[in-house]
């Protein structure tokens, strides 16, 4: 998750879009979940809630010269506590919302 690009937001609800990383990585998920909860909580995230995956197809960025035509795979947990939500991009995102 070296070099990923670390976002917050409130709230991302509808979590029916999201995957767990073992359903896209196998076995191999593991190292890439413990991964996560290092930047997770390097971020203020306090360790409850599910990290999952969710993808974004090509199609909802403005600027595509760094996307792959594939679209992009974006880590999400939601903090349990509070509902805030927490996302690591290998890409910079331009939403609206996002900290």
């Amino acid at each position: 998750m070296e070099g990923f690009h670390s976002y917050i937001y409130e709230w991302i609800d509808n979590l029916q879009f999201l995957v767990s990383p073992s359903a896209l990585l196998g076995e191999r998920a593991t190292s890439y979940v413990e991964a996560a909860k290092v930047v997770f909580g390097e971020m203020d995230w306090k360790g409850d809630g599910e990290i999952q995956v969710l993808w974004l197809p090509l199609f909802v960025f403005s600027d595509t010269k760094d996307i792959s035509t594939e679209g992009v795979v974006i880590w999400h947990v939601k903090q349990i506590e509070d509902g805030i939500s927490y996302l690591l991009s290998p890409v910079p995102l331009q939403f609206k919302g996002l900290l």
